[in-house]
């Protein structure tokens, strides 16, 4: 399922705390973001057409959980990533990552104990 920017960030207030109002979402989010109720409402009713989010009313009142795991969007978006920038492949974005000069070493060696570790996996199968 792909995301847009204002999801993503509609759905990390999610992820942080549900069920939430769109009021809630609103006070959650990021200071430098200073959406109206209206756009917050439309981007909750997008994700819930999206089955991304669930809406339950009560009363007047709609409350909104996400159905959308963070790891499943996560993994949505790396693949979007790799389809768009790397035809598809993974190991030539793994490849750019790790050589990125942005990497500290603490973070290559994350990635590169990763490796490993799914390597471990696949030969115990």
């Amino acid at each position: 399922m792909k995301l847009t920017d204002a999801e993503w960030q509609i759905m990390n207030c999610l992820w942080e705390r549900y069920p939430a109002t769109a009021r809630g979402i609103a006070e959650r989010l990021p200071k430098d973001v200073e959406w109206a109720y209206t756009t917050i409402k439309t981007l909750l009713t997008r994700l819930v057409e999206k089955g991304a989010v669930k809406e339950n009313k009560k009363g007047n009142t709609s409350l909104y959980e996400p159905l959308l795991s963070k790891q499943n969007a996560r993994r949505s978006a790396l693949k979007n990533l790799a389809n768009q920038a790397f035809d598809g492949a993974f190991g030539p974005l793994m490849h750019f990552l790790i050589e990125d000069e942005k990497l500290t070493d603490s973070q290559k060696n994350e990635l590169l104990k990763a490796i490993q570790k799914q390597d471990k996996k696949e030969k115990s199968k």
